[in-house]
């Protein structure tokens, strides 16, 4: 820099040579050129060329999937797979006299796998069979590696108005039905994840064609169900003046797997809280899922 002002300084103010000389200068970038000879110049550069800096990283190793849960049931029955939802580290929302989230929901799943194995007409596995912590992206996953037919997750939900209560069926929606649906969905969901399916070498463009034409079709399959569930489950559990809504929820993206979220009841509400903890409810709760599950199966 200092060299460009002294040069400047000399032919502002006239010094033999210096004007001659100037038509001897030229600008380059970041850097000023004074010739010097006929084939030479001398290269005055004012700030460092850039430069970039490359590090040796290893190569990613995708980590093994996990073993896959028991599956009951007779070979070459259609599999239903229940998902209670939280559990371990992760036990949902509180409820009254300390009754978790996670607690309410496995043992409901418990009743609900043995009512479907009483029938004889399906096999069944459950995400997690006791109080541990699944991650959510492998719950559907799970599913999707058994090639279950209905995937069935289970929650409660939750509310500051103890008045709150009753069950609500959740399908996917990209845009969620309403704000309490929007609500939800932003509750139950720590990440978001498209399902992958393995397309080969397929192009992008149309390999997200073919998903989300997979994808709607099962979203449609998946409102019939819940639409099914809604019907037999309402004469023995209590639910929401309107217990169908959609969402975005990561459990329910399964592109190819019909998949419904159940919204039990609020675990802030007393009485749903008492219902969902009594073996009573719980068999009355599994008598009308297995209802719907096997008009289901019957008609697909």
């Amino acid at each position: 820099m200092s060299w460009i002002l002294l040069l400047l300084a000399g032919w502002m103010t006239g010094l033999s040579g210096w004007v001659e000389g100037a038509a001897a200068f030229r600008i380059e970038r970041d850097a000023l050129v004074v010739a010097v000879g006929d084939a030479e110049a001398i290269r005055f550069a004012w700030r460092a060329p850039d430069y970039s800096v490359s590090l040796a990283m290893p190569v990613p190793v995708v980590s093994a999937r996990g073993p896959l849960p028991r599956v009951r049931g007779a070979a070459g029955l259609p599999l239903v797979v229940l998902d209670p939802g939280h559990g371990g580290r992760d036990p949902g929302a509180p409820g009254p006299d300390g009754v978790t989230e996670k607690a309410l929901t496995l043992a409901a799943a418990r009743t609900i796998r043995d009512a479907l194995l009483a029938s004889g007409r399906v096999r069944v596995a459950m995400t997690r069979e006791d109080d541990s912590f699944v991650p959510l992206q492998q719950r559907s996953e799970m599913a999707r590696q058994l090639g279950a037919a209905l995937f069935l997750s289970l929650h409660c939900d939750s509310a500051g108005d103890p008045l709150a209560s009753g069950g609500t069926l959740y399908t996917l929606s990209e845009v969620a039905s309403d704000k309490e649906a929007a609500r939800m969905a932003a509750r139950e969901n720590r990440a978001d994840l498209l399902a992958g399916v393995d397309l080969g070498s397929a192009r992008v463009d149309i390999a997200s064609l073919l998903i989300d034409l997979s994808q709607r079709r099962t979203m449609a399959v998946s409102a019939r169900y819940a639409d099914l569930l809604a019907r037999e489950v309402a004469p023995a559990l209590h639910l929401h003046t309107r217990p169908r809504r959609m969402a975005a929820l990561m459990v329910l993206k399964a592109p190819d797997m019909p998949s419904v979220l159940f919204e039990l009841g609020y675990v802030s509400n007393a009485q749903d809280a008492r219902t969902l903890a009594s073996s009573a409810g719980r068999e009355r709760l599994a008598a009308a899922v297995r209802r719907a599950t096997e008009i289901f199966l019957a008609t697909r």
